[in-house]
């Protein structure tokens, strides 16, 4: 009898771990290098049985996780584009965007540099390639080197839209794989410039220079009286469901809110 006792509770075990729900989130770097992992583990520290799957290549490969349903969740820093709606129409799947955090692309710069700040018309100037020495600036003469995302970023589309009346990068460009990757070359180069989320602002070896006057704040993306401030999304095929709907309830609650704040990124509504 006992044996048989066992025997049951090892078949109950087995059922238990089976039924372990597994989640995957693909897309933006600028989402899922920092917050969503971190959210994934507060999330696991409540759900013990939840297993994670992220994948931080860019907002173009969230997007296209969900048309082509090999993810839950496809994070994005910008909104999908009328091809890529169509593209999941035709799939039978309907995008589905929800915010879940704002932020404000940041312009960086090696912590050396003198320059403090720079107007909306030298921004474009500089990263569509007609500023190429930051003597034309203000600045110490210097040849300047700029760092971009790749094209599969979300940020890069978000940019040459809110900062280059959607002009093509300078051909000299240098394109990175993440935010990170974006401040470690500014952090090195004296004459870098590059541009990344707010959560990433905080890297070593570089300082944010103001657009206008106006540095990327929480008052300043909330109001939008920073130029560069934007929403993030998560996208689902249609109302999400099971452990996806649990984790992006999850997000948009006041913890994972409080979480998107200590990451640096702006919740979406007040916290006390």
């Amino acid at each position: 009898m006992n044996n048989r006792l066992i025997f049951a509770s090892l078949l109950a075990c087995s059922a238990i771990f089976a039924r372990a729900e597994k989640l995957v989130i693909k897309g933006s770097d600028t989402l899922g290098a920092k917050l969503v992992p971190m959210l994934a583990e507060e999330y696991k520290a409540r759900a013990p049985g939840t297993t994670f799957e992220i994948a931080a290549e860019g907002s173009t490969t969230g997007i296209s996780a969900i048309i082509d349903s090999t993810a839950q969740i496809g994070m994005s820093s910008r909104r999908a584009r009328p091809t890529e709606a169509s593209a999941a129409l035709a799939k039978g799947v309907t995008m589905k965007p929800t915010i879940v955090a704002f932020d404000g692309i940041g312009v960086i710069v090696n912590a050396g540099n003198p320059l403090g700040t720079l107007t909306k018309r030298q921004v474009e100037q500089i990263f569509s390639g007609d500023i190429t020495d930051w003597s034309q600036v203000g600045g110490a003469a210097g040849r300047i080197s700029i760092y971009t995302r790749n094209t599969s970023s979300g940020t890069y589309s978000d940019f040459k839209e809110l900062a280059m009346k959607k002009r093509d990068y300078a051909g000299s460009s240098q394109k990175m794989a993440g935010n990170e990757q974006i401040a470690a070359e500014v952090a090195k180069n004296p004459n870098g410039i590059g541009y990344v989320g707010l959560a990433y602002l905080r890297d070593p070896g570089i300082k944010t220079v103001s657009i206008d006057g106006s540095l990327p704040t929480e008052e300043s993306v909330l109001t939008k009286k920073y130029p560069y401030a934007r929403p993030t999304f998560y996208y689902t095929n249609g109302e999400p469901v099971g452990v996806a709907a649990r984790f992006l309830e999850f997000t948009l609650s006041d913890d994972g809110q409080l979480l998107v704040r200590k990451v640096g990124f702006v919740p979406i509504r007040p916290l006390n």
